[in-house]
């Protein structure tokens, strides 16, 4: 007997198939694509060492308030620059 998630995953498995083709990307999309991941990952690393600076600076001044305020600002730079990565790579895909 399988367990609930076999199932869920051979019900995944099956409907991703059905929904996305094989994409057969060509030489010159495929440098795209690893052109914008390389960028990504540097304008994330440049941002992250900037707060994380400031992140240090309130941590030794024991400002909490602030400290979090930091984090969350991190966890937003991550979100908003995997979303724009993936949108740009997006386009590369379809031809755009």
């Amino acid at each position: 007997m399988k367990s609930a998630y076999e199932l869920a995953m051979e019900r995944l498995d099956a409907s991703e198939k059905e929904t996305a083709p094989a994409a057969k990307l060509t030489a010159a999309q495929k440098k795209q694509l690893a052109d914008i991941d390389q960028r990504y990952k540097a304008k994330l690393a440049e941002r992250e060492i900037f707060l994380k600076e400031q992140i240090a600076a309130a941590q030794a001044a024991g400002q909490a308030e602030e400290l979090e305020k930091l984090r969350e600002e991190v966890r937003r730079e991550r979100t908003r620059l995997a979303e724009d990565c993936e949108d740009e790579k997006n386009k590369v895909r379809r031809g755009k």
